[in-house]
């Protein structure tokens, strides 16, 4: 497939017609999308990403040999928009869930050496499902246990439509319910760090609340945990482009958009180096930074409040080892700086040995530190994990760091962060951060993107495809 580029290596014009047409900015999971969605609709769409590739946060990249994601991504089976999508691309099975929740979690602070947990569910009904996992797990004791109980009963009474949530932290509650410091740390923040992106005094009450409540508190299997065993960009480039072009969407990447504002006629416009599009509806899928910078006036009542979404990084360690040092798909980490292992050995063609991706969140402290002293601090650890590492050889070791990987789910978030509509004609927001009610992950992404589309086909006057994911599912 060619870029959609002219040999001029100017951008090749829209095909005219009387169809109505839309033009979506960002080629990350909220566009690719919004663009599907359109598409199958009968809209005429062009994507347009600054980007050589597809997939916005989560791609892929080659180091060598390697076949290198720039984070480990995870889904849930409660995210039922992600699974839309991999449906839609005709990715399913290459990222397939668990049968059922299954999380070794290692301890390695304690007197008498590493002590393995697992939190994992049965075949019961909600909350019978996970509480002989509960009532066993050796990382809290009997009365943390009993109490942990109890907070899950009141968070699951909790309204997540109650807009007060939102202006309360997740920690300060979990105090006044009687959750001890280190009921938070082997537990509350085991999940909602890696969801989040924010330790629970740091994250707001209603996204914690909609977590715990949608993925552990819904449905037994709601917490069944899916990952990719081929690397994202097979799924978030390759197929999404492969759906992209069998839906008949133009795909231009390489290309920034340097403006957006209304033509005479009323129709948008949309300048990009050297060309004006004109188009009947723009989803602008991109960062809330750059929304911002391209947002014509008026666009949003306050426009400034975009800027206030704060950003919180995610860093992660690779390490490949001359050997097989782990023997799970993956595990989580107490009492250390290691958070989540997962072996990636096979999905990035590694011949020989075992690659590591290690995924930290809530990286604030060490998201600006030398690759030579995360080296120091990760690899000690490791061999403390894992005692076979101890004998490996560490044949390459690098970090990959997303500054800006999510939207910051501080308290008061909530109310920055703005629904699908604008107030010029046309022109629709998506991405991670706008009012999905979710918190950044693909799910959210998706969410927007199918949200975009159906407020532009709305007042296109466009059908809604029948196959389109419905949002209103949303627990």
């Amino acid at each position: 497939m060619t870029d959609g580029t002219r040999p001029d290596g100017s951008l090749a014009d829209i095909p005219p017609g009387a169809g109505r047409d839309a033009v979506v900015i960002g080629g990350g999971l909220a566009g690719i999308t919004a663009a599907l969605a359109l598409a199958d609709a009968g809209v005429r769409v062009t994507l347009i990403e600054g980007r050589p590739r597809l997939g916005g946060l989560a791609f892929s990249f080659q180091r060598g040999d390697l076949t290198v994601d720039n984070g480990q991504h995870v889904y849930l089976r409660c995210c039922t928009a992600y699974r839309w999508f991999l449906d839609r691309v005709e990715g399913t099975a290459l990222a397939p869930l668990q049968d059922r929740l299954d999380v070794p979690v290692v301890d390695l602070d304690k007197p008498e050496g590493r002590r393995l947990g697992r939190l994992r569910r049965d075949a019961l009904p909600v909350p019978l499902h996970l509480g002989r996992s509960l009532a066993t797990y050796p990382h809290l004791s009997l009365a943390e246990r009993a109490k942990v109980g109890r907070a899950a009963l009141a968070l699951k009474g909790l309204d997540l439509a109650d807009p007060t949530l939102d202006t309360q932290d997740f920690g300060s509650w979990l105090t006044a319910h009687g959750q001890s410091a280190r009921a938070v740390e082997a537990l509350w923040d085991l999940v909602g760090v890696a969801t989040l992106n924010a330790v629970a005094g740091d994250a707001s009450l209603g996204l914690a609340a909609m977590v715990f409540k949608t993925g552990l508190l819904s449905d037994p299997g709601a917490a069944d945990i899916g990952w990719a065993r081929v690397p994202l960009g097979e799924l978030h480039d390759r197929l999404a482009r492969k759906a992209l072009d069998t839906a008949g969407v133009r795909t231009e990447v390489r290309t920034r958009v340097t403006s957006i504002s209304t033509d005479e006629n009323g129709r948008l416009r949309v300048q990009v180096p050297g060309e004006t599009l004109h188009t009947d509806a723009v989803v602008l899928a991109v960062a809330q930074r750059e929304a911002h910078d391209l947002l014509p006036g008026g666009a949003l009542d306050a426009p400034g409040q975009l800027l206030e979404i704060g950003t919180a990084p995610i860093l992660n360690v690779h390490v490949v080892y001359d050997r097989k040092v782990l023997s799970t798909p993956f595990l989580t980490v107490l009492g250390s700086p290691v958070q989540w292992v997962f072996d990636r050995t096979e999905a990035s063609g590694l011949k020989g040995g075992q690659y590591l991706a290690l995924s930290q969140s809530a990286a604030q402290d060490e998201i600006d530190e030398p690759v030579a002293a995360l080296r120091e601090r990760y690899l000690p650890e490791l061999e403390r994990l894992l005692p076979r590492a101890r004998a490996a050889r560490v044949k390459d070791f690098f970090v990959t760091r997303e500054r800006t990987a999510t939207f910051a789910p501080t308290p008061g978030v909530g109310r920055l962060r703005p629904g699908a509509r604008t107030r010029t004609p046309g022109l629709y927001l998506a991405g991670a951060w706008t009012a999905t009610g979710w918190p950044a992950t693909m799910e959210s992404a998706v969410r927007s993107g199918v949200s975009a589309a159906e407020a532009a086909l709305s007042a296109l006057g466009r059908p809604r495809p029948s196959h389109l994911f419905d949002v209103e599912e949303a627990a």
